[in-house]
């Protein structure tokens, strides 16, 4: 492949805040810089305002044609004119993570010490909380004081809870959808082999593949063909695939491929296109540190005491990623400090990618309890 179509310098919405954000970890970054995209119009009294979080491998281009890839926005099938995220009624934003990859700041920007290279590894380890203050820095400059919602899958999720968390005022109405309150050891572990596959690469050179102008792409594709797994039931595999071969009947010779293999390699090709393989490591490190009971005490309910946030959460029946266990768990959670929270599990055997994918009933539930939301927010 042709390094130099990899991760093209591209043009993006965003707003530098000169005086930078201190981090969990202590250091701080000299700047900040937040990408980001909207969507609708924001009504006159500064009410109508959605957040969507994105998760690991998304971006802040939720509803319209990716530019690297041409491809329609990642959460197409929920935002959008009369959809349910309507972009009719709010006003959508969605911002590029803090450590990612599409504008915001991250390993691929100028490294505060050495503004003439980029800080790849030693990019500081930056936490979802860290993600949701430079959401935060983004909303107050946009001079919207209170979101009427949050609304995320996966890291979305964690998103949507650590801003109930840090800021309820600013939260009319939070749905962590496909979510957990902490990232469990085998989600961690599946991380760590995705990590030890781009460290193995022989063109990572310890991080520092942008300075021999090549780029670990096979083992940022073995990380992402085994993240993908997990993103996908038994069931939705062997409906999609089951044993077929790709272009033999049997398997007479030892290299014919089956179609779920074809799948996983366009998965992990595909993939490198569009990620920096740093970005990926800052990333899924960042989901592996959340543990909101573990910052409050170790209580989960602590977090949320005294909160007026309308919560809805969503899980879905065939996720083994994020189990309906671990949304029932935040919902007892919620219920412990009284907090006004739904709990819904959608059937399906679409796996963790449900919240993704064309599913009805998750869509109706959306758009019924953000329209319940709406009359109790006075919103016309």
């Amino acid at each position: 492949m042709d390094q130099s179509q990899i991760l093209p310098e591209t043009l993006h919405q965003s707003v530098r805040f000169e005086d930078g954000l201190t981090l969990d970890c202590g250091r701080h970054l000299a700047s900040l810089t937040v990408a980001y995209r909207s969507y609708g119009t924001l009504d006159a009294a500064a009410g109508n305002a959605i957040l969507v979080c994105h998760a690991l491998t998304g971006d802040q281009y939720v509803a319209e044609t990716h530019p690297l890839t041409g491809k329609p926005g990642w959460w197409n099938a929920v935002v959008g004119p009369g959809k349910a995220v309507d972009t009719d009624r709010y006003f959508v934003i969605c911002a590029n993570v803090l450590g990612g990859c599409m504008g915001s700041t991250g390993p691929r920007s100028p490294h505060d010490s050495r503004p003439h290279e980029p800080w790849g590894t030693e990019f500081p380890a930056v936490t979802i909380q860290d993600m949701v203050r430079a959401q935060k820095r983004l909303i107050d400059h946009l001079g919207i004081k209170r979101l009427f919602a949050v609304i995320g899958g996966s890291m979305g999720g964690m998103q949507a809870l650590a801003w109930a968390a840090l800021y309820p005022e600013a939260v009319f109405a939070a749905v962590p959808v496909a979510a957990a309150a902490y990232h469990s050891a085998q989600n961690i572990a599946f991380h760590e082999i995705g990590r030890q596959a781009i460290a193995a690469d022989p063109f990572f050179y310890a991080g520092r593949y942008w300075a021999e102008g090549v780029t670990p792409e096979r083992g940022l594709a073995v990380a992402r063909m085994t993240a993908h797994i997990t993103y996908v039931s038994e069931a939705a595999l062997t409906r999609k695939f089951g044993r077929r071969l790709q272009t033999a009947t049997d398997l007479t010779v030892l290299g014919d491929r089956f179609e779920v293999e074809s799948y996983l390699e366009h998965q992990g090709s595909s993939f490198v296109r569009r990620f920096d393989a740093n970005s990926y490591l800052t990333i899924t490190r960042a989901m592996d540190l959340f543990d909101l009971a573990a910052d409050h005490g170790g209580a989960l309910p602590s977090a949320f005491v005294g909160s007026k946030t309308r919560f809805l959460l969503v899980s879905f029946s065939s996720d083994w990623l994020f189990p309906t266990a671990q949304s029932r768990a935040i919902a007892r959670a919620l219920n412990h400090v009284a907090a006004n929270a739904s709990f819904v599990e959608i059937m399906s055997d679409k796996g963790h990618d449900a919240f993704l994918l064309d599913e009805p009933d998750f869509h109706r539930t959306l758009s019924g309890f953000l329209a319940g939301c709406a009359e109790h927010a006075g919103l016309s």
